[in-house]
């Protein structure tokens, strides 16, 4: 059986190429990845669906962001960091069968393998506000 962790690490490893590289995503391209850096089908399957919807809204995604960051732009946090948050405000805007404490809890354990222990803090701070934000009492 797969893990939802291990879709949102290879979401994150593919969003993370794309902001780089500045390549288009197709699912030709995710699945290619996918291939090439395994995980379970249903890892897979997860994570295309993460990658596909956090791609279709990211103008609205990095809106909130935005709207949440205080003395930082998007551009200035790191490419790890950055992409944590589209997938992790992907979830608790479009994906409201995942409960928020689990949407936000996920980010922060992917930020502390990925990225820094303050960058985790940072996560959850802004994480916090999104879902109070989009969520308006539906927390679970």
């Amino acid at each position: 059986m797969g893990s939802r962790r291990k879709a949102r690490e290879l979401a994150l490893q593919f969003m993370y190429k794309l902001d780089v590289t500045g390549e288009e995503s197709s699912r030709d391209a995710v699945g290619g990845f996918f291939e090439e850096f395994g995980g379970k089908d249903e890892d897979r399957d997860y994570a295309l669906i993460l990658v596909q919807n956090t791609v279709k809204h990211s103008g609205d995604i990095d809106t909130v962001i935005k709207a949440h960051l205080e003395n930082w732009s998007i551009e200035r946090l790191s490419t790890i960091d950055r992409n944590i948050l589209r997938f992790a405000t992907c979830e608790l805007m479009y994906f409201l069968d995942i409960p928020v404490n689990v949407a936000i809890n996920e980010a922060i354990e992917i930020a502390k393998k990925y990225s820094l222990e303050e960058s985790a803090i940072f996560i959850n701070g802004v994480l916090d506000k999104v879902a109070k934000d989009t969520r308006k009492g539906k927390q679970g």
